[in-house]
């Protein structure tokens, strides 16, 4: 009769799974010889800040705190949105995610009044 699969080999393979395989130690070797910097190293690094999203430093800043206003007035739509889709523990997060941007939008239209009183 022929066998279809070959015969398996003579010594066994190292396993990743036993303790004393000589792949596992390498496996861990290797993994200890990355560099994990410090808070030290991060504080040290040059902050860059990324171009694409950025704000032009010119607009004044009644023009951001309108923009802001106009962004949390949004979130809170699409908050009050997803909350009717809910219901307990995940429905009351919202709930809660909901007030602090009321909060936030208060405040910054606090701040618009401050920027520009009105008449």
């Amino acid at each position: 009769m022929f066998k279809v699969t070959p015969n398996p080999p003579d010594s066994e393979p190292a396993s990743p799974y036993e303790r004393d395989s000589t792949k596992l130690n390498e496996t861990a070797e290797s993994d200890l010889d990355v560099h994990i910097p410090s808070i030290a190293d991060i504080k040290a690094t040059p902050r860059t800040p990324c171009t694409l999203f950025i704000v032009d430093p010119e607009v004044k800043t009644e023009t951001l705190m309108v923009f802001l206003v106009e962004t949390l007035a949004s979130v809170d739509v699409m908050v009050h949105h997803l909350v009717d889709h809910l219901d307990g523990g995940s429905r009351n997060a919202l709930l809660g995610i909901s007030n602090s941007i009321m909060l936030a939008e208060i405040t910054a239209n606090r701040v618009l009044d401050q920027i520009d009183p009105p008449e």
